[in-house]
């Protein structure tokens, strides 16, 4: 058990630096500056955890004893809590003033604790906000048919968390690194069942926010005439093909189709079944294959600028989500078929 501790712990270490590096990047969250912050604090506190859990399982470091370990203990259920909040509930306001510092507090104080409270004590707020995340998950269950695997695997993150909260309230009990083994075991199986989740679909947080402000939100299309707005973009797509604009957002379309941002959003969930992102991509990606099928000379980082991605990663990871593929597979398969 010791070594599968130790094998996770150095897996997490550099799964964490792989989705600051890739997952968090500025475009991936540019509505969501807070939200990104707070991820990468998560991350942070993940991979120090991790760490320490390293060096006391392979090198009998007593660093699971030190400050720097409550700090990141006790960060790991707000920060998540503060990334995860502008996602699942973006119509509400953004965690300011008072509120902010009643999550901070208890890292703050964290360092003085004694010891055999601080373990239990951290376990116990993180069963609280999972609480939370259980309460609001559950008001998005109507829209699971769109993400049946991405739940499947988050589900399993959820899960484990509440193991690892439960486990963590009777350390005590526990012979000498068995809860810290456990506990690597724990955080190692929830970044590879995330970055699974994210291999598959890489802009699954923003697609879930999209559903997310549909679902909690009144309708605001009683007023719209929606088959003549669905009209106007299908005209926009096809003649003025807007969706190879880079600078392309939700609000900027929704100002030329005479909408509100949240009218938008509710008509692309409820009419056509996607949020912007996802309906944005795909029109994107046509836009590629045909390009990869016509222009056999021009690179693929050039089709994926001139569809609208902003970097050649981003192409890549929206056409292997979409199509199953990488681009020069799609353009190799259909240059043989076509010869």
């Amino acid at each position: 058990m010791t070594s599968l501790a130790i094998l996770l712990a150095g897996y997490s270490i550099f799964c964490a630096i792989s989705l600051a590096l890739t997952h968090f990047r500025g475009d991936q969250y540019r509505d969501q500056p807070w939200s990104r912050s707070m991820g990468l604090l998560l991350l942070l506190a993940l991979a120090g955890l991790q760490l320490a859990h390293f060096a006391w399982l392979h090198l009998d470091r007593p660093w699971c004893a030190a400050p720097p370990y409550r700090i990141a203990l006790f960060a790991v259920a707000p920060a998540f809590f503060l990334f995860s909040r502008p996602v699942l509930q973006p119509a509400l306001p953004p965690t300011t003033g008072p509120w902010l510092l009643a999550h901070a507090l208890p890292v703050v104080v964290s360092p003085w604790l004694p010891a055999g409270i601080a373990l239990p004590l951290a376990f116990a707020i993180g069963a609280g906000y999972l609480l939370w995340l259980a309460h609001s998950l559950y008001a998005l269950r109507f829209e699971r048919a769109r993400f049946p695997l991405e739940i499947l695997l988050l589900g399993g993150v959820f899960v484990i968390a509440l193991l690892a909260a439960l486990l963590g309230l009777m350390q005590a009990a526990l012979p000498e690194k068995w809860f810290f083994s456990l506990y690597a075991i724990a955080i190692g199986a929830a970044f590879l069942l995330v970055q699974t989740a994210l291999g598959g679909r890489p802009q699954l947080a923003s697609e879930v926010s999209e559903v997310a402000r549909a679902a909690y939100a009144n309708s605001t299309l009683t007023q719209v005439d929606c088959a003549a707005a669905l009209a106007k973009l299908d005209a926009l797509v096809r003649e003025q093909r807007i969706h190879l604009d880079i600078e392309l957002s939700l609000p900027a379309l929704a100002g030329r189709l005479g909408l509100t941002p949240h009218q938008l959003s509710e008509l692309m969930n409820t009419r056509l079944g996607k949020g912007f992102s996802r309906y944005l991509r795909e029109l994107r990606i046509e836009a590629a294959k045909a390009m990869l099928r016509d222009e056999p000379s021009a690179s693929v980082l050039a089709v994926g600028l001139n569809v609208g991605f902003t970097s050649q990663s981003n192409f890549y990871e929206a056409f292997r989500e979409i199509e199953g593929m990488t681009p020069g597979q799609y353009r190799k398969l259909h240059s043989v078929a076509r010869d």
